[in-house]
């Protein structure tokens, strides 16, 4: 018979735009008993979470609650339950999960239009908005910022647009929610979709989605109960019902509201994680959490510029929790991940697509954002690039990071 060690993963400075270190708070949390899903004091925490969740997303929403499963989960999860087959999706892309989105789009039936980017860019809102009259979509779906590239795509007036023309506006925020600002209401978005394992700093496994009355008045149109919950003499939607059970938001609705019908068997353990996340993110507030995420990325970039490294992408857009920087001519990236994992203890990212072996993507998300890993990741990678033979400026990184922080005295480093 074989045998197996102990449990004991390596302990890792993550600094990839996710997944990243979790806070040990929340690790707390996720051992704690197990409670029954349908125990008062589990259903309580339910709706604690509903709660937390309306306060990141910034919306007064009545729907706002986690997918189990990773983040892909909540985009399947949305887009499976609000395109019927023949919409009108419009997708602007200007990077991979652009193409995602396309992907899913179009295993739903839908017709779907794209706009593309070159990846490094975003799109100025006016293309999109003219886009959104002319063709007069059902549905857009968009990235609001996009890992693969490190670029954010301003929002504020696409939603209007999609109001004028009775477009529901559906927005993968799995890279910025508890980063930067997301503005579900005011910026009029019908749909959101979040991650955990990013700026929340929860392990991978929940996926927090909000969307509101205009997105719910679709999906209730499809609305059906399963077979084995369904009460004698139910109407039944005699539309084609949405074409997944797991995710279908009409169902999880019933979960999660107080009716609490029964669909599936809640992750408890993640449900407590991602409930703590929440309450850690309030407790240190939105817009202290906003600055910590620009303070860090700041020190980063000067780091990184003062070394002699090139950042990718158009400066205008760049994504604040995700910075890209182009590898050196001659240098083997990959060597140099290798090393920086193998010798130091830290996990950079490369890329994929057309980015594949053109630059590497180091992360300032959530718990990972702090003082210790950016300067530990500066010295790290100032001293991998030498060993390889990089051209690099000698000790400049950590003084420029150094002076960064300086300059911001009276904050306590975090």
């Amino acid at each position: 018979m074989k045998y197996y060690k102990d449990l004991s993963p390596s302990l890792r400075t993550i600094m990839t735009p996710g997944p990243v270190e979790v806070d040990p708070r929340v690790l707390r949390a996720m051992s704690y008993p197990i409670l029954g899903q349908f125990d008062p004091e589990f259903t309580e925490l339910m709706n604690e979470t509903m709660e937390m969740l309306r306060d990141v997303f910034q919306t007064s929403n009545q729907w706002a609650y986690p997918v189990d499963g990773t983040s892909r989960s909540g985009i399947e999860a949305v887009l499976v339950s609000v395109i019927e087959p023949g919409d009108k999706v419009l997708v602007p892309i200007y990077g991979r999960f652009g193409h995602l989105l396309v992907e899913i789009a179009e295993r739903c039936g839908a017709e779907v239009f794209m706009l593309e980017r070159e990846w490094g860019s975003v799109f100025d809102t006016q293309e999109i908005i003219g886009t959104i009259h002319r063709e007069k979509p059902n549905i857009v779906a968009m990235v609001h910022g996009e890992t693969s590239t490190g670029c954010i795509q301003p929002l504020d007036g696409i939603g209007a647009a999609c109001r004028e023309v009775d477009a529901l506006l559906v927005v993968d925020a799995v890279a910025t929610i508890g980063g930067v600002p997301v503005q579900t209401d005011a910026w009029q978005l019908d749909a959101v979709i979040g991650g955990t394992q990013k700026c929340l700093s929860v392990p991978s496994g929940m996926s927090p989605i909000t969307y509101n009355d205009r997105v719910e008045a679709k999906v209730l149109r499809r609305k059906t109960i399963e077979r084995g919950l369904r009460d004698q003499g139910a109407v039944v939607s005699s539309l084609k019902p949405v074409a997944s059970n797991y995710f279908d938001l009409g169902m999880l609705q019933d979960y999660w509201s107080p009716k609490r019908l029964n669909h599936h068997t809640e992750a408890t353990s993640m449900l407590y994680a991602l409930r703590e996340g929440l309450r850690l993110v309030l407790q240190e507030g939105l817009e202290e959490r906003f600055l910590r995420h620009k303070r860090h990325e700041a020190a980063l970039v000067a780091g990184l510029q003062a070394m002699g490294l090139t950042l990718y992408g158009n400066p205008t857009c760049k994504l604040p929790v995700v910075t890209c920087i182009r590898v050196p001519d001659g240098i083997d990236g990959e060597s140099v991940r290798s090393m920086l994992l193998n010798t130091f203890g830290i996990e950079i990212a490369s890329s994929f697509g057309p980015l594949k072996g053109q630059i590497w993507r180091i992360g300032t998300m959530g718990f990972s954002c702090n003082q210790k890993n950016v300067l530990h990741v500066l010295g790290a990678l100032e001293a991998v690039l030498l060993w390889h033979g990089a051209d690099v400026n000698v000790g400049a990184a950590l003084q420029a990071a150094l002076t960064q922080y300086a300059r911001k005295e009276e904050e306590q480093p975090c």
